[in-house]
């Protein structure tokens, strides 16, 4: 049986000291939205939040929520926007040193129309994550901490594949335990994406992204597939079917906590920050799977990225409490 990832300087600590690296963008969201008005009709919402996310800056979020020591390297343009992300994050405790502005471009930004289902089609503007590369970003120093997520590679299409594995290598050579998600659909996943899972200890795609990448098959089959390609592991989440853990020696299912789904934004984010959080804390797979699952319910149920996560032991009465699995 495979032991689970840790690290010294994670064990047994508080506050383990994790890196997020990528993506940043800041959402404004607003719901319910089950039409959208004619002309220059009005549609009147119950909620309008603006929120840090992206598969760097969201985790980063609930990374801190649930009470890690967090730095976040990626990059935002010199605006107003950027201003007020950082702000926010640095609100989170969350040290933006290693977030880098661009100048001529705005920072990433996205406008999501939330529908009463869960569902959010989204108005998106690239921005700095689209043409940030290496050369800006540094690259980013990795030591001394305990994990490192790698979030959103396939959007920000400036950063050559072969560097972005040369700073994930580099980082568990420090010791740090490294997660791989990316931010794009399945239909803008490149095959050439696969290059980059040697890199990585936990690659943890959601299903539609895994079948865009390997091809059709059960989670559990294009685990296996995705496995051949290089991580330690790999985790496929599947929406309301839980998630299916892969790795070399077993397969691990976790089912979905049933809640009231208010908006799916950041449910991956939250769940790739917990599953990493609790594997650098040392506990078991099993564990580790339950709380991300978890963390991901209460993002669900609430809007933005974070949703209705606070912290840790919010998240430990949950999955202690929580009443009917989804089969």
């Amino acid at each position: 049986m495979t032991e689970p990832l840790t690290t010294d300087t994670a064990r047994g600590s508080a506050r383990p000291r994790i890196a997020t690296v990528g993506v940043h963008i800041l959402d404004t969201l607003g719901a319910p939205v089950d039409h959208l008005p004619s002309g220059q009709n009005s549609l009147r919402l119950q909620e309008i939040r603006v929120a840090p996310a992206g598969t760097a800056a969201g985790v980063a979020v609930d990374l801190a929520l649930l009470g890690a020591d967090v730095s976040t390297f990626g990059a935002v343009g010199n605006d107003e926007i950027g201003a007020f992300l950082l702000s926010s994050l640095r609100g989170h405790g969350i040290d933006t040193a290693g977030v880098v502005h661009l100048d001529g471009v705005q920072t990433s930004a996205s406008i999501l129309l939330v529908r009463p289902n869960g569902d959010r089609p989204a108005l998106h503007v690239k921005g700095a994550n689209g043409i940030a590369t290496w050369d800006d970003l540094g690259p980013p120093d990795l030591e001394g901490f305990a994990g490192v997520h790698i979030g959103g590679l396939d959007a920000m299409s400036a950063l050559d594949r072969p560097r972005s594995l040369e700073v994930m290598r580099a980082a568990r050579a420090s010791g740090a335990v490294v997660s791989l998600d990316f931010q794009s659909s399945a239909q803008w996943l490149e095959a050439d994406l696969l290059e980059l899972l040697p890199g990585a200890d936990y690659f943890m795609p959601n299903l539609e992204q895994a079948v865009g990448l390997v091809g059709d098959g059960t989670p559990e089959e294009v685990a296996g597939r995705l496995l051949e390609h290089g991580p330690r592991a790999v985790v496929v989440t599947c929406g309301e079917h839980g998630a299916v853990y892969r790795d070399a020696d077993r397969v691990v299912h976790q089912p979905a906590f049933r809640v009231e789904v208010v908006d799916t934004t950041g449910c991956g984010d939250s769940f790739c920050a917990t599953f990493l959080l609790s594997t650098v804390r040392g506990d078991s797979v099993e564990d580790s799977l339950r709380r991300a699952s978890g963390a991901a319910a209460l993002v669900a149920s609430g809007l933005g990225s974070d949703g209705l996560l606070e912290d840790w032991d919010q998240l430990e009465r949950f999955v202690r409490d929580a009443p009917v699995l989804i089969p």
